[in-house]
C-alpha cells in the first residue's frame, strides 16, 4: 500500500504540471500569435552555419562533395546552398564571370581570386569579414584564412562580385 500511495505522489505532480504546462500554451492570445513573424533566415547566418559544417572536409581536385572539394567547387555548393544560386564550375569561369573589386571593396559573400604560383586566377574562396575567406586548401582542406597571411598578400589577384 505504501508502494502504490508513494507512486501516486510521484507521478500526480507531473501530471499535473503537464496538464497546466498545455492548458498555458492554449491561452495564448490571437494577438501574441499574429504578431510573431516567420524567422527568416539571415543570409549571414546561413553562411556562418554552411563554413562551420565544411571545415575541415579535406581537398581533392574536381571534388563537391563533402568527402573531397576542389576550391571552385566549393565555391559552388556555398553559393548554391547558402545563397540558392546556380555559378560557373571553375575559376576561370568563376573569374570572367564576377564583377571585379578591390579588396578596400569586398563584403561578404563576394569571390576571392589568387594567382598561385604565377598562374592567373588559379584558386578562388569566399570572403567572410574582417579580412577572412574560406576557401578549400590543397594542404589543409576546407579552412578560413586571412587576407593578411603574406602567403595570400602576395597572391591576391582581386575581389570579384556575381
Amino acid at each position: 500500500m505504501k508502494v502504490r500511495l508513494a507512486f501516486w505522489f510521484m507521478i500526480l505532480p507531473i501530471f499535473m504540471a503537464m496538464s497546466l504546462g498545455s492548458c498555458s500554451s492554449s491561452k495564448r492570445s490571437k494577438t501574441s500569435q499574429t504578431r510573431q513573424e516567420p524567422k527568416e533566415v539571415n543570409p549571414s547566418d546561413a553562411l556562418f552555419s554552411f563554413v562551420k559544417d565544411w571545415e575541415g572536409v579535406p581537398y581533392r581536385y574536381g571534388g563537391t562533395t563533402r568527402t573531397g572539394v576542389d576550391c571552385s567547387g566549393f565555391v559552388g555548393v556555398l553559393y548554391k546552398e547558402v545563397y540558392n544560386k546556380q555559378i560557373p564550375r571553375t575559376t576561370k569561369e568563376l573569374s570572367s564571370t564576377a564583377k571585379t573589386l578591390p579588396k578596400s571593396n569586398l563584403q561578404e559573400g563576394d569571390l576571392v581570386f589568387f594567382d598561385i604560383d604565377g598562374k592567373k586566377n588559379t584558386h578562388v574562396g569566399v570572403y567572410l569579414k574582417d579580412g577572412d575567406f574560406v576557401h578549400a586548401s590543397t594542404s589543409k582542406g576546407v579552412i578560413v584564412s586571412s587576407l593578411e597571411n603574406p602567403y595570400y598578400q602576395r597572391s591576391f589577384a582581386r575581389g570579384g562580385r556575381l
